[in-house]
């Protein structure tokens, strides 16, 4: 290994929505790909990991829509067996089980975005707990209430959960952040970054996630 590696921890810039499927087993993926790097190389830190806005629909109307018309309106289809199913066997692969016949409503995701740029140190926890609601639970994250109930079980306080929610300058600046990634080029997600250097878009799976990790770690260090 090269040593540049002393001068900390690898970053892992995470572009994902909380309503993309493929996010979720993206996640998966990557803790996947952490501890497989832990297991084989015990002397490398352990990377971090940070989590930044994008939405699937920056267009949805602040209150969303029902799921039927919003499937209606992308797929021109209201059931989604067929279209959904590449992902729900991607899903059983990294041990997810998604109940996406659950999900009533289709939120805009601009507040969970703002809640997990404020979540500090929950952020981790709060992004699981979104992904699992929402995937698992079938739970309508075009709710302030449940928004809020969301961020207090991922363990921020109260004060925060609701200052978050109705920040608008946190708001707007969670919406410039997803511009942000867009000029940048990224069209769909996950989409992760890592070390600053290498980009893997999509869930591409432990291994290339791991290796990817691997290159950035054993590149010679930039003078």
């Amino acid at each position: 290994m090269s040593e540049a590696m002393s001068s900390g921890p690898l970053v892992i810039d995470v572009v994902s929505d909380v309503v993309c499927p493929w996010c979720y087993i993206g996640k998966r993926q990557l803790e996947s790909a952490l501890q497989m790097l832990a297991e084989q190389h015990p002397e490398i830190e352990a990377p971090q990991v940070r989590w930044h806005p994008f939405q699937l629909n920056p267009d949805m109307p602040p209150g969303g829509m029902s799921r039927s018309a919003y499937m209606q309106r992308k797929f021109g289809t209201s059931d989604g067996s067929k279209i959904y199913q590449p992902v729900r066997q991607a899903a059983g692969e990294v041990g997810l089980d998604l109940k996406l016949d659950a999900i009533e409503r289709q939120p805009n995701t601009l507040k969970a975005h703002a809640l997990l740029a404020a979540a500090g140190a929950h952020q981790h926890a709060l992004k699981e707990r979104l992904f699992k609601a929402y995937f698992e639970e079938g739970a309508d994250l075009t709710r302030d209430d449940e928004l809020a109930r969301l961020a207090l079980e991922a363990g921020m306080d109260e004060e925060h959960v609701d200052a978050a929610i109705n920040d608008t300058d946190l708001l707007a600046a969670s919406s410039a952040q997803d511009v942000h990634w867009r000029e940048m080029g990224v069209t769909g997600v996950p989409f992760f970054v890592i070390g600053n250097q290498v980009a893997v878009p999509g869930a591409a799976g432990a291994e290339t996630l791991m290796q990817a990790m691997l290159q950035v770690l054993q590149a010679p260090a930039k003078n």
